[in-house]
């Protein structure tokens, strides 16, 4: 196997390191640093597979996050009723990081409450101004992506306002339904999709209006991302309060439904995750999601109704369709447990 010159030298150096350094696993950072940043935007008072996410990244120091960004559901979602979903979604991401300890320096921001009113009229929020500044950096050469594991308001509010940052950051979208050729929804699917159906304006402004890069994660493929209640149980249970915390929300989340009669079984679907395999836990040389499979294709146009429709004048976008949950997982516990040594 051939490698790039630089490449030979960058690890004949990584090599000669101290093992000391590379053996200290109080903190990976002593041997890894960031080579990216993310913005991370998610419905955190929602669906608590959000949560585990945003743990994960904190988590990975490959990744510098730059700053968190709750977002709101949609109107009288059951998770979270309220009118203030991305001001109640900013304070459990408050509350996980202080639980966490450290990285208080991220700024946590409320985004909008509310969706867009239509596909060319941008929300303004902290949050947006946020986006654009951050794409527009000069300081600095690592890529940047935005991770959104709800709707897409902020991101399109922001690509909307300055459309020049479209080749500046990649878009990571955790939401949309299956494309038709390459799987079939499951037993009684919800039309639109759950993250799409938060702010279809949003997802139309992004796909059909934008030029942005996207690498989407449809409903086939984030819905692989199983974790079985034995792992959770004894996996992230007994890690410390971060461990705890998270075992709490799920095994609350599985009470409240069942009083309503529905019983989930003995998974929980981390939809969320592949944010994080797709970004911290790329390949070493010639980085990319190594481990996972997308096919490319010509972003399609997103309908009034949230649907897909053709678009031959499409840019490439990658749509995963295939995670490799092992590594994500594996990863996410290996480094619950280092945390808590």
């Amino acid at each position: 196997m051939t490698r790039c010159y630089s490449c030979l030298m960058g690890l004949v150096l990584l090599l000669a390191l101290p093992f000391t350094t590379l053996g200290q696993q109080a903190g990976m950072e002593n041997a890894v640093t960031p080579r990216m940043r993310v913005i991370i935007d998610n419905d955190f008072s929602g669906d608590p597979d959000g949560l585990f996410q945003l743990a994960h990244l904190l988590l990975s120091p490959s990744v510098e996050v730059r700053a968190i960004v709750g977002s709101h559901l949609r109107v009288g979602d059951g998770f979270d009723p309220s009118k203030v979903q991305a001001d109640n979604a900013a304070k459990k991401a408050r509350e996980l990081v202080q639980l966490m300890g450290g990285k208080s320096n991220i700024p946590i921001i409320a985004g909008s409450n509310t969706a867009m009113p239509n596909d060319s009229t941008p929300v303004k929020s902290e949050a947006v101004n946020f986006i654009i500044k951050e794409a527009l950096r000069t300081d600095t050469k690592q890529p940047l992506y935005v991770l959104c594991g709800a709707g897409l308001t902020e991101i399109a509010s922001a690509l909307l306002t300055s459309p020049q940052i479209a080749g500046k950051l990649t878009v990571v979208w955790i939401g949309g339904p299956e494309y038709s050729d390459l799987a079939f929804p499951p037993p009684n699917y919800s039309s639109p999709e759950y993250n799409l159906n938060i702010d279809i304006p949003a997802a139309r402004a992004v796909f059909n209006r934008s030029a942005v890069p996207v690498w989407q994660v449809p409903r086939n493929a984030y819905r692989q991302a199983l974790l079985p209640y034995s792992q959770l149980l004894l996996k992230v249970k007994p890690h410390g309060k971060v461990g705890s915390y998270l075992t709490e929300v799920i095994e609350g989340l599985m009470t409240r439904l069942s009083k309503y009669g529905l019983n989930i079984g003995e998974t929980y679907v981390m939809g969320d995750s592949p944010l994080v395999l797709l970004t911290a836990l790329q390949s070493s040389f010639e980085a990319d999601p190594s481990s996972s499979e997308y096919v490319v294709r010509m972003s399609p146009r997103i309908n009034q109704q949230g649907a897909y429709e053709h678009n031959h004048q499409g840019r490439p976008i990658r749509v995963y369709t295939r995670l490799d949950i092992n590594l994500m997982f594996n990863d996410f516990f290996a480094k619950l447990e280092l945390m808590n040594r």
